[in-house]
């Protein structure tokens, strides 16, 4: 019999912890795989007889399928759930770098060559995988957004998917420069199996997220929404900027080293390795123990990213390079989780996927412009692109220490 003194107790279920580490998991397997393919596109596209130019296409297809699709994805991850947006992504990405893999060793055996190459480059590398990751990082986003309340803890968690992004690129510079000493198709053949591994992770380990009344209610938010576009323009010019080195560094390096390609994928490799180690230190260390608030990081992360630009554009030497390279890379991981928290700190519950899929647009359609713009200026005079990139960033140091929405402390959070 029940003890009429003893009081009755309902114990209401005790909410599932957040699984935010193992959606930073993801995207690190999901960017290294992007990644790796970056310190060996450049001789890549030698090798098998493409020109810079189409290279810089090839990218910009890819980043023109992020524009298209990162508002959908955003939404979809909100309304759908997480769990179901990364296993579609993640599977179109790993059939799409699967046939990539494929026709780089058929391109190099002289099997398939010309016009229908550089198609292919075009369909798997460009339409194919782009749409494809464009769903990560918004995903990811929306994610952190849905399980933080307050402004510290969001920001860390924005944060913290910078700085797996920049383990990728660290990882992506050691993987692809070291397998590129071998054999060039290594790297290439590595990328699909990293996404493949990212697909089973969030299939097996990744629990299904319900709709809540909230996620029904997703709605769309405007790009020139007053609340949010400041943060847009200055993300938009820090990746442009950034895209205009990580597109040309390959080139530069082997053009001012004289080097071969094999060993221009191993140095570049490196260059980007300084990158990576500037944005996880950044990112990892930087932002959380200083507490900032997401304009403070904006305005410090622009100003060093700066400095980092203004070296890189004489040739002053290997050193100097990775100096300017890793200064770069440790501004904008102290900038860039200014940018990616400061927007979802001004909106709604339901504006979050819609907001997270802006982000992903916003860095998306910079690299539609900063791949093709850069190359062809490339072309034009070497230091030309370099000079652009840098002059794009002091503008975005400038617009943030200036512009009035950044001398406003951001609100406490809406529907916290």
């Amino acid at each position: 019999m029940t003890n009429p003194n003893t009081p009755h107790t309902s114990q209401a279920p005790t909410p599932e912890k957040p699984q935010i580490v193992l959606l930073l998991l993801t995207v690190f397997l999901a960017y290294l795989g992007q990644m790796t393919l970056n310190p060996i596109i450049a001789p890549l596209a030698r090798k098998v007889g493409l020109a810079e130019w189409q290279v810089g296409v090839t990218i910009s297809v890819a980043a023109m399928m992020v524009v298209l699709t990162s508002q959908f994805w955003g939404r979809a991850s909100q309304v759908r759930g997480h769990k179901r947006v990364l296993i579609v992504a993640l599977g179109l990405a790993t059939l799409s770098m699967a046939g990539f893999a494929l026709v780089v060793a058929l391109g190099m055996r002289g099997i398939v060559v010309g016009v229908t190459l550089f198609c292919l480059f075009l369909l798997l590398r460009g339409v194919g995988f782009g749409a494809a990751i464009a769903a990560v990082a918004p995903t990811a986003q929306s994610y952190v957004a849905s399980v933080t309340h307050d402004e510290a803890t969001r920001t860390k968690g924005m944060a913290g998917i910078g700085a797996v992004q920049g383990v990728a690129m660290i990882g992506g510079a050691v993987v692809g420069g070291a397998l590129a000493g071998v054999h060039l198709l290594l790297p290439i053949s590595v990328v699909p199996v990293l996404l493949a591994g990212a697909l089973v992770l969030v299939a097996v380990k990744l629990r299904s997220s319900a709709s809540t009344a909230s996620m029904a209610a997703a709605v769309r938010v405007r790009a020139t929404d007053t609340r949010i576009w400041p943060f847009l323009l200055a993300g938009f010019g820090m990746f442009t900027s950034l895209g205009f080195m990580q597109v040309l560094i390959g080139f530069v390096v082997q053009d001012r080293l004289q080097l071969s390609p094999e060993t221009t994928g191993v140095v570049t490799g490196a260059s980007l390795l300084a990158a990576g180690l500037g944005m996880v230190f950044s990112q990892a260390v930087v932002v959380p123990r200083s507490g900032w608030r997401p304009v403070t990081l904006l305005r410090v992360g622009s100003l060093v990213a700066l400095v980092g630009f203004v070296l890189l554009v004489p040739d002053l030497g290997m050193a100097v390079l990775l100096i300017a390279i890793l200064l770069i890379g440790f501004g904008l991981g102290i900038a860039m989780p200014g940018y990616t928290a400061g927007p979802t700190l001004c909106v709604q519950p339901e504006e979050q996927g819609a907001v997270a899929g802006l982000i992903g647009a916003t860095n998306g359609l910079t690299f539609v412009l900063a791949p093709t713009a850069s190359t062809v200026l490339y072309a034009v005079w070497q230091p030309l692109p370099l000079i652009v990139g840098a002059l794009l960033m002091a503008l975005v140091a400038l617009f943030v220490w200036l512009h009035p929405r950044f001398g406003r402390a951001v609100g406490s959070m809406p529907g916290a």
